[in-house]
């Protein structure tokens, strides 16, 4: 008899355990169902203005690179080469100041005529 009980009382547990399993199943599904909306409904938006700014900061990027930078690059590189060429331009000039100029003798004619 109490062996009967135990299993009444065993099913009638197993079946409000199945009950509430059931219901949080049923909860669980219900948050998946708002979360997969709420992806939908705020993050995709989100992205999609993400992705405006990132076009818009790779347009300025471009301009920025182009208009000034490159610019820049031109008239630094100009400068560059100018200033060395006048570097060496003088070095030159320098050199050509500090040497002593060579003297050579050249038989005159009354020397070639002596001999």
């Amino acid at each position: 008899m109490w062996l009967a009980a135990v299993r009444d009382v065993a099913i009638v547990l197993l079946a409000i355990e199945s009950i509430v399993i059931g219901v949080l199943l049923a909860i669980i599904m219900v948050q998946i169902i708002r979360l997969v909306r709420l992806l939908r409904e705020e993050i995709g938006p989100l992205l999609h203005t993400t992705q405006e700014t990132l076009d818009s900061v790779k347009q300025t990027t471009n301009f920025v690179s182009h208009n000034v930078v490159d610019p820049v690059i031109q008239v630094s590189s100009y400068s560059a080469g100018v200033t060395e060429t006048l570097r060496n331009l003088f070095a030159i000039r320098r050199r050509v100041k500090s040497r002593k100029p060579v003297v050579v003798e050249t038989p005159s004619l009354e020397d070639a005529r002596d001999r």
